[in-house]
């Protein structure tokens, strides 16, 4: 196996094996906390610009199938392990993790210290970084690193987004209850398998949409998904979520949350290391439930920054009492920043599509009696 080297901006390295595709990969490395789920995280959108570490040491032994992705593609652009299971077996498995990476041309290294390099992350915070298996040079290694751009200030969105809007194709033919509009900037496809299980039909649009086309389609709510880089960048983003605020009922997911928060005229902060796994404890504080979700950002909802008093704090992560949920009191309008959709992850948070569709049906009789 050929050999491989990750290192940090701040210099920190660690030698390993290579067992993905051969070249280099620049990006934030973050470490995802996650015991399974690997082909989930590697295609999630969300990670675009994202250096993957896992901190479970073994992964690789179900290997990987055509099923169990999250979008037509890897997003991730490095990969991180301990140790690649050499052996995997799963009456789903259709080939290795390694094949699956050199396939999709995505760098990856083994046999590291992952506990050293989480921990350094914990201590240090997310930071740019490089893999490669062709430059072993730490001077020329860290000149890439700190030409390449942070992810503060970055404008993913656009390069996730569909081009042009689409049905979800598995909602098409079927009668449905509600019609949804997605707005998306980067979205699982098990967020869309959810919508389309509690009765929705689901119209894809482009992140560029304008509002004016979503209420032409006279969708009974909008979905705001999850997507990678800052929110407070994507201000044209904002602008419309601005203009349909009040006129349809509203649930966003991750990005989708922050960028409500936005429009709400609140702001978002970098978190020192993010929250990626699927094993984060969140409180319903409304109900007092603690819920175990699946999450994966980088930036959080600063809440004292929200001046409308209608804005009600609806969830908190706790690990840190940062903010995880959000609802508007008297507008139809809630949203997380966690993954109620899991894929990967626990599904305590999926009654929330349940509560979408109850505010959808609430928001239709209500315009009936008017």
């Amino acid at each position: 196996m050929k050999k491989s080297v990750l290192l940090l901006e701040d210099g920190f390295a660690l030698e390993g094996k290579s067992f993905g595709a051969e070249g280099e990969a620049l990006g934030e490395v973050v470490f995802n906390t996650s015991m399974m789920g690997y082909q989930e995280i590697l295609t999630d959108p969300s990670y675009h610009g994202q250096i993957v570490t896992m901190t479970y040491p073994l992964i690789g032994n179900y290997g990987v199938n055509s099923e169990d992705v999250e979008s037509s593609k890897v997003w991730a652009q490095g990969f991180v392990v301990k140790e690649r299971s050499k052996v995997y077996s799963n009456w789903r498995s259709q080939t290795s993790l390694e094949d699956y990476l050199v396939k999709n041309k995505i760098v990856a290294i083994e046999g590291i210290d992952t506990r050293a390099l989480t921990r350094h992350l914990r201590l240090s915070g997310a930071m740019r970084g490089i893999l490669s298996t062709v430059d072993f040079d730490r001077q020329s290694l860290l000149k890439k690193v700190l030409a390449s751009p942070v992810m503060a200030g970055r404008d993913l969105i656009l390069e996730v987004t569909g081009k042009e809007p689409s049905w979800w194709p598995e909602s098409v033919n079927n009668k449905k209850e509600f019609l949804v509009a997605c707005i998306d900037y980067g979205t699982k496809l098990n967020i869309l398998r959810l919508l389309d299980r509690a009765g929705c039909r689901v119209r894809l649009f482009p992140a560029t949409v304008k509002a004016s086309e979503i209420l032409a389609l006279k969708p009974d709510g909008v979905f705001l998904s999850n997507g990678p880089g800052d929110p407070a960048v994507l201000s044209y983003a904002i602008q419309e979520i601005k203009n349909l605020i009040g006129r349809v009922p509203i649930f966003g997911i991750c990005l989708g949350h922050q960028l409500l928060a936005h429009a709400f005229g609140g702001k978002t902060y970098k978190l020192k290391f993010g929250h990626h796994g699927g094993n984060h404890p969140v409180m319903d504080l409304e109900t007092k439930k603690v819920e175990i979700t699946a999450q994966n950002h980088g930036f959080c909802v600063d809440m004292d920054s929200i001046k409308d008093k209608n804005i009600k704090l609806t969830h908190i992560n706790l690990y840190d009492k940062t903010t995880e949920g959000l609802r508007h009191k008297k507008l139809p309008v809630f949203c997380v920043q966690y993954h109620p959709e899991a894929g990967p992850g626990p599904h305590d948070a999926d009654y929330l599509f349940e509560r979408f569709t109850d505010m959808m049906r609430e928001f239709k009789k209500r315009k009936k009696r008017k």
